[in-house]
């Protein structure tokens, strides 16, 4: 058993794995439907086992394991009466028995909460640690409760204050793309080169995002940009100068600059494997405001997850669109899913200023888009397989002009982005398109990716302010 290290030192369980396994197998027992709750093979092990786990588990593991003292059958009267080894321990312990019992949080308890174990180190034998095994069965507990929005705003606020007030940059337009945070394992990931063309034409773009993350750990734009040369260690403040910059307009974000507390996190992530509620509300920030009209763009891989993100886009402001769409055609034998290139969301029918959000009169939207209704030959998506330098060499191929695949993609997601955000000179679908394919030919959007990796250097030794 690994518990007991019999195990090589390499494959011991760790402190965080056993936090989100014995949380989840606590839900599970407490909060699931009965065909879901513990198996008979489930049940058997750990009456079993649980008589030697009582031995050599943690104290921290076995509140978080059997909270009550009674639900492994055999019970450990350590759970009850268990408060933590410090006062951030006691502030998880107190929200994991509401947690653990299937219940939710308010949204100033997930505020509170974040906002005082985040800061503090995930080490053992350190003062002002931070028990793994709390934070990861907090956040797996959270995400197999299914989060409440008051609890996914909670988490999709916590920081924005980590730099102080947000810079507003003076641009007229500005869109924020989420994309999932860990990136993309097989298929060509187009968003940076998308944010490129668009900038052509004054449609300024941030991207955000980190280099490598859990459980996908695929290509991201942090991991193109780096291998270009481009300087990455941008603040929000010289986010905001490259995007007002005219040979640029578009700039990208790392969260490890932007938000440290959340960043320090991703050890964590690794080990506990499913996403947490971080993993929805990361993609919808706002790490820089605009003066005009601001939208936000997100993805993500997995159903049930498409209201939330939507909810939070409207208590952020701004519009709502699609990304990654692709020409290649759905399968006829398809059944399950979404269908390809479906893509909600809202947009405002009146400019409104920064910030307002009451008032706004919105229409919403629901589309598939047809690609090959606009001129495109069905072609499978190009393959990466998690090389950063392909990805790089169909993008930059495309920004040359170069027909084919990962062209059509490109053009095709920046010219539906700006038809659905409802943005200037967008209103006919083929002029948008057109419009994207211009910038493309034209050597601008590859001249704005070129210059983006030249003025990220420029920043670091320049004070703006």
């Amino acid at each position: 058993m690994s518990v007991k290290g019999e195990l090589k030192n390499e494959e011991k369980v760790s402190r965080a794995q056993l936090g989100a396994f014995f949380a989840a197998m606590t839900i599970r027992a407490n909060a699931f439907p009965e065909p879901t709750q513990w198996s008979e093979g489930e049940r058997r092990a750990i009456n079993t086992y649980w008589p030697l786990l009582v031995r050599v588990l943690p104290q921290d593991i076995l509140f978080i394991a059997d909270p009550e003292g009674s639900i492994m059958g055999v019970g450990s009267s350590i759970g009850p009466s268990y408060v933590g080894n410090g006062t951030s321990d006691m502030r998880l312990v107190g929200v994991l028995r509401e947690v653990l019992a299937g219940g939710h949080l308010g949204y100033e308890e997930v505020q509170g909460v974040l906002k005082d174990v985040l800061p503090l180190k995930l080490e053992d034998n350190v003062s002002a640690s931070l028990s793994e095994s709390l934070l990861s069965a907090l956040l797996i507990g959270q995400r197999m409760n299914r989060e409440t929005d008051r609890e996914l705003k909670a988490y999709c606020l916590a920081f924005d204050d980590e730099h102080g007030p947000v810079p507003v940059a003076d641009v007229r337009s500005l869109t924020h793309y989420g994309e999932p945070y860990d990136g993309n394992t097989r298929f060509f990931r187009s968003t940076l080169f998308v944010a490129a063309v668009r900038s052509c034409y004054g449609e300024a773009c941030l991207l955000h995002g980190v280099e490598w993350m859990p459980p996908k750990g695929g290509i991201t734009e942090e991991q193109m940009l780096k291998f270009m040369g481009a300087n990455m260690n941008i603040s929000p403040l010289q986010a905001k100068r490259i995007l007002e910059d005219e040979e640029v307009g578009f700039a990208y974000l790392s969260q490890r600059e932007a938000h440290p507390s959340i960043h320090s996190l991703i050890g964590l992530r690794e080990h506990i494997k499913k996403r947490p509620p971080l993993a929805t509300t990361e993609k919808v920030q706002q790490l820089v405001r605009a003066r005009g009209k601001e939208a936000i763009v997100a993805g993500f891989y997995h159903e049930g997850y498409e209201e939330p993100l939507l909810m939070l886009m409207r208590r952020r402001g701004g519009e709502e669109g699609a990304l990654s769409m692709t020409t290649k055609l759905r399968s006829e034998n398809a059944s399950k899913g979404l269908p390809v290139n479906y893509c909600s969301g809202f947009r405002s029918l009146k400019m409104a200023p920064a910030y307002e959000v009451d008032g706004v009169s919105r229409e919403n939207f629901n589309v598939v888009v047809n690609a090959k209704e606009y001129g495109f030959e069905p072609t499978e998506t190009p393959r990466t397989d998690k090389l950063v330098s392909r990805n790089i060499e169909l993008g930059l191929a495309a920004l040359r002009g170069e027909r084919g695949p990962a062209y059509d993609r490109i053009v095709l997601n920046a010219g539906m982005v700006d038809h659905l955000l409802g943005c200037d000179g967008a209103q006919e679908i083929s002029s948008a398109l057109d419009r994207a394919r211009e910038a493309i030919d034209s050597g601008k959007a590859l001249d704005r990716l070129l210059n983006y990796i030249k003025i990220s250097h420029k920043v670091k030794d320049e004070v703006w302010r």
